[in-house]
């Protein structure tokens, strides 16, 4: 792809219940703390895991993005039938315009129906979901480059509809999710960049081959979609300290053992790295990652 690879932090979502008080701030501490290559900030968009309290993403978003105007801002990713589309891709082409073009507009088909069953949104088979991620993302991409835009999908529609002005540069598409049949076939036709996230090296290689596939079938050369990962970290010198996962995959170790195993995500290609530090609040997992993971790191790939 010729360029290198950089990194982003994941901001923490949610705080453990009863502990909200210092999240905000905690989250400012990690972004404050950030160096090159680290250039961009994300938000999960979740409603609730239990009783957890939870930031919003879009309102998270914008708070951090003016706090840290040199930082990037992205969402990783949208449940693509939380928000109208119309009304999200005005939405990104105001935070566009406000943030000096700093978005990266990242949408997925959304997936956990518990927060869709609660907060009253209908909760259609993947398929559906998915069409509708399609729909979505076009009519964004038509709002963003027509005025007035009309699009009349299968799932969502617009007429005429004015969303001025237009965002420049236009945000890059992030579609996140690994459905090796329907979401990989959508990613194919009209990301910008592509996201999975807490895979083992050999899996996520599987995935980009099925990827591949999908591309060479739309005839769209491989080198035009950006490749980006979403791990969680635990590093630390004393093995009684790292962590593993139970549920989600977990790139823990030593420094050098860290490195290696990214370093193996950058020789596939991948171009952005979203972190969580598994460690958080403490930054000592962060402090010790940009002092002795990052220098390790080939990132300009093998």
């Amino acid at each position: 792809m010729g360029q290198s690879t950089d990194f982003g932090f994941v901001v923490k979502l949610g705080a453990p219940v009863g502990g909200a008080d210092s999240l905000i701030d905690d989250n400012r501490r990690f972004l404050a703390s950030l160096r090159p290559p680290f250039t961009t900030l994300w938000l999960e968009d979740h409603f609730q895991f239990g009783e957890q309290p939870l930031l919003e993403c879009w309102t998270a978003l914008c708070t951090y993005g003016a706090e840290f105007p040199s930082l990037r801002l992205g969402t990783i990713v949208m449940g693509q039938s939380y928000r109208n589309p119309a009304m999200l891709a005005k939405m990104a082409a105001a935070l566009q315009w406000m943030s000096g073009g700093r978005l990266i507009y990242g949408i997925g088909a959304g997936w956990k129906e518990d927060e869709y069953r609660a907060y009253g949104y209908p909760y259609p088979a993947p398929a559906v979901r998915i069409g509708q991620l399609e729909d979505a993302v076009m009519i964004a991409r038509k709002m963003w480059t027509e005025t007035p835009a009309t699009y009349h999908g299968k799932y969502y529609s617009i007429e005429n509809a004015i969303c001025t002005p237009r965002p420049n540069p236009m945000p890059p598409v992030l579609i996140g999710g690994g459905g090796e049949q329907l979401t990989m076939r959508v990613v194919a036709k009209h990301a910008d960049w592509w996201n999975v996230g807490f895979r083992p090296i050999a899996e996520y290689r599987r995935k980009v081959d099925v990827l591949k596939g999908h591309l060479d079938k739309v005839g769209r050369d491989p080198s035009t979609l950006t490749l980006t990962a979403y791990h969680i970290v635990s590093v630390s010198k004393d093995p009684s300290q790292v962590q593993r996962g139970e549920r989600n995959y977990i790139v823990g170790g030593s420094p050098e053992e860290v490195a290696a195993e990214l370093q193996d995500f950058i020789d596939l290609g991948v171009r952005h790295v979203m972190i969580n530090f598994r460690d958080f609040p403490s930054t000592r997992g962060l402090e010790l990652f940009q002092d002795e993971v990052i220098p390790r790191l080939s990132l300009s790939g093998s």
